[in-house]
């Protein structure tokens, strides 16, 4: 007999030593800054779709935590269609990482993914110790959601590719600090061996 725990989410993982959390990429991009943000984005978002593929080969959850946009009675679906069928800045970046139906989506009303989310609830039941953290913007929101991480004590991985901000020198920035400060390693996705990340076990 299947207990409380078991199954809630048909097929996707559900017990997993490492998450894969990819922070605001369901974006319209339509802010002051967005045409700075476009083609950074778009190298990011490759890099991501990537890393999501290899992550759902090993059974690696992949977490989306999307900002609201103040819309609080919307859900996934009604960002993901905006940014597809309103002829939005931000629509090929979304074209790439369109949530799957084995994806896990948190919606955030403010810059971290932890803060009045349901966030640390998934991870607990996940049983994460160490996030992937991916996204824009990395000077904000992926380093709000990275420092809230490391005060949680999750292992951090930031890879280098699969973030982006207004500009190279913020991004450049950003990894710095976390790699300094948080202990993140920031080797890029291009080179990260995501199956040496999980426990033999897990495999």
């Amino acid at each position: 007999m299947a207990t409380l725990n078991d199954d809630l989410h048909g097929n996707a993982p559900d017990n997993s030593p490492v998450a894969l959390l990819i922070i605001d990429m369901l974006n319209d991009l339509e802010f002051p800054e967005g045409p700075q943000f476009l083609e950074p984005t778009l190298a990011a978002a490759r890099q991501i779709g990537q890393l999501k593929q290899q992550a759902k080969a090993l059974n690696i959850p992949v977490v989306y935590v999307n900002d609201n946009f103040g819309r609080w009675q919307s859900d996934i679906n009604d960002v993901v269609n905006h940014c597809l069928h309103d002829g939005v800045r931000g629509e090929p970046v979304v074209q790439l990482l369109k949530p799957e139906a084995d994806d896990y989506v948190v919606l955030k009303p403010k810059h971290s993914a932890f803060y009045a989310t349901t966030l640390d609830a998934l991870l607990e039941y996940l049983k994460a110790e160490r996030l992937i953290l991916t996204g824009i913007s990395a000077d904000l929101c992926v380093l709000f959601a990275a420092n809230d991480a490391y005060m949680r004590d999750f292992r951090l991985n930031v890879p280098a590719d699969c973030v982006a901000a207004g500009s190279p020198d913020d991004t450049r920035a950003a990894l710095a600090y976390m790699q300094r400060v948080l202990k993140a390693d920031t080797t890029p996705a291009a080179e990260l061996d995501l199956a040496a990340l999980l426990p033999t076990e897990a495999q």
